[in-house]
């Protein structure tokens, strides 16, 4: 595990990023971080392990030739434009599922904000326990919210993420996904990403909010669909980035970070005008005929607005229902 608050490995990037035409002397490092020559040494042996493309020179020192391709927490940080969400920071390569390590992480103090991210988990999961396979080439993390706002509004955010998550995705990939209510992003019908929400009410305050986001950025479909597609609902798997097209997934994390305090800030200020129409514009639901099957029934009928905290609103046979949970079985 990496974090944003282990400040020695950062504080060696962001003097190698400070002297990139340069070589930097181990001496020099030292002097300037207060380390030992062999704590230099050791670090930069590390800093190459992760994937950056340092040389060593004799007699010259050490020079930052390119930066990693792993989302480690100081390069999120460098350029994250947040000023809650996503400045505590921990990484994993591997984990069994980020949303358990978040929901360790939510009673201890000082974690309002705290994103945990993976390159690959071993047990993703979705909404209702169901698997979620985390590759290698997915972004997958989760965000720790301690709010304080009213209890309604926890309903909000399987809207609001997945909002954020298709306007990132807007301005930095210049794609166009479609929002899948509850809680999907599409790509030609297929699902590139979904959004689980764990939440902690207490003597009626919210306790915390667990937001979990699988995005599938770089992965292979057909690997990951042979083992899905008999699963339940189904209905096919996207990626944002083919094989040869190129991207860096931190640019789309920190915007989408961005985007979501956004919605957040909102939603504390209690100002959520424009939010609804703005998720209504994106949809892929909205106005079609569906089949929507809940824990105690199933419901056929015509999808036809969204109401203030996020329900889907579907008209069947003169009655309009409003369903804050559910499973679109089938959408026309």
């Amino acid at each position: 595990m990496y974090t944003s608050f282990d400040d020695t490995l950062d504080s060696i990037v962001r003097l190698l990023k400070s002297h990139r035409t340069e070589f930097l002397s181990g001496e020099e490092i030292s002097k300037s971080l207060g380390l030992s020559r062999a704590a230099v040494w050791k670090n930069i042996k590390k800093l190459q392990s992760l994937g950056y493309k340092i040389r060593s020179k004799q007699k010259s020192g050490y020079r930052l030739d390119s930066k990693t391709d792993l989302m480690l927490p100081w390069e999120i940080l460098d350029g994250l434009q947040t000023e809650i969400i996503g400045r505590k920071i921990y990484y994993f390569d591997v984990i069994d599922s980020t949303q358990n390590f978040a929901l360790k992480l939510a009673s201890k103090p000082y974690e309002n904000g705290s994103i945990v991210v993976a390159r690959r988990q071993t047990r993703g999961r979705g909404r209702q326990k169901r698997r979620w396979l985390s590759p290698v080439g997915g972004i997958w993390l989760s965000i720790l919210l301690k709010p304080n706002f009213e209890v309604f509004h926890v309903s909000l955010f399987p809207m609001l993420t997945s909002l954020a998550l298709g306007i990132a995705i807007e301005k930095t990939l210049k794609l166009q996904p479609k929002l899948k209510w509850p809680n999907d992003l599409t790509l030609r019908d297929k699902k590139v990403a979904g959004v689980l929400v764990d939440a902690s009410v207490q003597s009626n305050q919210i306790d915390y909010l667990v937001i979990g986001i699988g995005i599938n950025f770089k992965i292979q479909p057909s690997a990951i669909s042979k083992i899905t597609k008999k699963s339940k609902n189904f209905y096919g798997v996207a990626t944002l980035l083919g094989k040869n097209e190129k991207s860096d997934p931190k640019i789309l994390l920190q915007a989408f970070l961005y985007e979501l305090e956004q919605m957040y800030g909102k939603v504390v200020a209690n100002n959520l005008a424009g939010i609804k129409n703005q998720w209504k514009k994106r949809s892929s639901t909205i106005g079609k005929s569906v089949k929507i099957s809940t824990s105690d029934r199933e419901i056929m009928g015509r999808a036809i607005g969204i109401d203030d905290d996020g329900a889907l609103l579907v008209s069947s046979r003169g009655i309009t229902h409003r369903l804050l949970v559910g499973d679109i079985t089938r959408q026309i």
